[in-house]
């Protein structure tokens, strides 16, 4: 297993252990989540300060080249980790590729766009209340992190090879906190906000930098250079044909 993997199933204990707090939380100090009303932010204290830290921190490092300990998957867009082959690019299977793949990008998009729909409707309608909406963002977090280590429902619409390769690696922030732009606040808002503009970043790279997100033409992308190593119940079989090609 390598490095990243296993720091990305230490995270997924972290998260799963955050969501377990906020769960206990919710029972014992519901008055926690205070913060989460108005401009309360900036009123009171509360223990999920230090986890919008967090979030904020994770959200910084999408929009920011760093040069490692961050997967490739979620920084090719950046110049840093761009590998161009030696061969010349053929430009017009990289169009095609970028169009197919943006076309079952924007088919999860509506989809997530129903189940927040859905999340607004029952909210709205009293079923969940404040403090559900916040969990099913965290619920969410957890889910990000399965999604890349053990099994990715998006991959089935997607068809991408792994996580290195996948379109829309950077959009995990975006559909975990979308949920609580139906709460306002600044806490809700702002992390709604600074998701938004990762997201931003990375569909603007796809539309100036195409040659960064194809395997074809970014070879820090193939099998055969693969370091991370996230998601190999997915590449192990294809790694010793891509090193061979």
């Amino acid at each position: 297993m390598s490095e990243t993997r296993k720091a990305y199933f230490v995270r997924l204990v972290g998260r799963c252990l955050i969501l377990a707090l906020c769960a206990v939380l919710s029972r014992l100090a519901p008055q926690a989540f205070d913060v989460l009303d108005g401009m309360n932010f900036f009123k009171t204290l509360s223990p999920l300060h230090l986890l919008w830290a967090i979030w904020v921190a994770d959200l910084f490092w999408q929009i920011v080249p760093v040069k490692n300990k961050i997967p490739l998957g979620s920084q090719k867009l950046f110049a840093n980790r761009f590998r161009p082959i030696r061969e010349k690019i053929n430009r017009q299977a990289l169009k095609q590729y970028i169009v197919t793949t943006t076309k079952a990008a924007y088919k999860v998009f509506l989809l997530w766009c129903g189940v927040v729909a859905a999340l607004g409707a029952l909210y709205g309608a009293g079923v969940i209340d404040k403090i559900g909406l916040f969990l099913v963002s965290v619920f969410f977090y957890v889910c990000d992190l399965i999604c890349v280590l053990i099994w990715c429902p998006f991959r089935l619409i997607m068809k991408n090879r792994c996580c290195t390769t996948c379109r829309i690696f950077n959009w995990d922030h975006l559909m975990m906190f979308s949920p609580l732009v139906f709460l306002g606040g600044f806490f809700a808002l702002s992390l709604v906000a600074l998701s938004v503009a990762a997201w931003l970043v990375w569909e603007l790279c796809v539309l100036l930098y195409p040659e960064r997100f194809w395997d074809h033409s970014n070879a820090a992308l193939q099998c055969s250079q693969c370091t991370d190593k996230l998601c190999t119940q997915y590449c192990r079989k294809l790694r010793p044909e891509d090193a061979a090609s």
